[in-house]
């Protein structure tokens, strides 16, 4: 890792219509357009679809680096997040980032290390860290069945 302080820059060039491209060096450009919510096209990134998917990706990145160092095994994790966005004291806030967590496991796989190896992750998700909503994470842990977790 290098040192601390880490800096991120993002450029976006906007028009009095149309979609927002998003640049940052090196990466591909993505276009940002309001969400429905907000009367836009609603098939484009939004702010909040970035920012909610910037909790869960964290989240997930996070785990992989932990279970990588704690050199435990697993097969995937899938997570879902729901940011929520509400209206308090006239301004706009997320209020609440809700979590669930699935992750697959080799059949005898010590499922109280994985339980704590996923909170881990959140707990440790400097997204996460940097907000002030409400943080929620559930989770089902599943043995591998054989069938590469599709019941």
């Amino acid at each position: 890792m290098h040192p601390f302080p880490h800096r991120y820059v993002v450029n976006a060039v906007v028009r009095p219509d149309g979609d927002v491209p998003l640049a940052c060096e090196g990466t591909r450009v993505i276009e940002s357009a309001p969400p429905k919510e907000f009367d836009g096209p609603g098939n484009q990134w939004s702010p909040e679809g970035l920012l909610t998917a910037a909790v869960t990706d964290c989240f997930v990145l996070g785990f992989r680096a932990i279970a990588a160092a704690s050199k435990f095994q697993w097969i995937s994790l899938e997570s879902r997040t729901e940011g929520t966005l509400e209206r308090i004291d006239g301004k706009m806030r997320f209020t609440r980032f809700a979590t669930h967590a699935r992750l697959l496991v080799s059949a005898g796989a010590d499922m109280e290390r994985a339980r704590r190896l996923l909170e881990k992750a959140e707990q440790t998700c400097l997204v996460s860290n940097s907000l002030n909503g409400e943080r929620i994470l559930t989770m089902d842990i599943v043995p591998d069945a054989g069938d590469g977790g599709r019941r």
